[in-house]
């Protein structure tokens, strides 16, 4: 953990070296990903374990409210964002993995719900999360588009994944920070092509 060996200082400029590194193609294409599911109608699924699937709830809440101004929430004839994190029904994954294999828990969700041209955000720290990488097989050889969310040397998530986005250092907290942080440009990004704000203002 770079935080019982380094001062808050020294955490803060590696953080900021880190986030340095990351590249800006792969967070464009997280966006744009994003974006076109809103454009075309489709689903986007996230999932991964422990602190990445928190991330994905995270992520799921932010772009399920958050790609509308605040004020346009009760507009009933305003297209949305269809948005859902996998690691949030807790029946589903209690039962797959109590009956199948707690490798099957995204898989089986993603059987039922997913569709071609849908985009599933995949997050692995270590890149070999098996019930994530058995997922992002199906939503490959099922025609919906892939981006994993990786960190330390990818592992097998980065190669799998038709997207990536690496953040290669070895400190897993830094790694779900950084997905996190970055997240949230993403949504931004999103959120302004929705409603012609910033950037995208008509």
């Amino acid at each position: 953990m770079l935080g019982a060996q380094l001062d808050s200082s020294a955490y803060v400029a590696r953080l900021q070296q880190e986030i340095a590194k990351v590249d800006q193609a792969a967070l464009q294409t997280w966006a744009d990903l994003i974006y076109q599911a809103w454009e075309n109608g489709k689903w986007v699924y996230i999932f991964g374990n422990g602190g990445s699937g928190t991330t994905a709830s995270h992520m799921a809440e932010d772009l399920g409210k958050s790609t509308l101004h605040e004020k346009d929430l009760g507009d009933e004839s305003l297209k949305r964002l269809k948005v859902l994190s996998l690691t949030d029904n807790a029946g589903w994954l209690m039962a797959v993995g109590n009956d199948l294999h707690y490798d099957q828990i995204f898989l089986q969700q993603l059987m039922n719900y997913g569709g071609e041209g849908d985009v599933v955000i995949a997050i692995s720290g270590s890149g070999n999360s098996g019930n994530v990488l058995n997922a992002v097989d199906w939503a490959n050889r099922h025609g919906l588009q892939t981006i994993g969310l990786t960190g330390y040397s990818g592992g097998k998530l980065k190669e799998q994944a038709q997207h990536s986005l690496h953040v290669p250092t070895d400190d897993m907290g830094m790694v779900e920070s950084i997905h996190l942080c970055l997240f949230h440009w993403v949504l931004n990004d999103v959120f302004a092509r929705i409603n012609h704000v910033g950037r995208y203002a008509a």
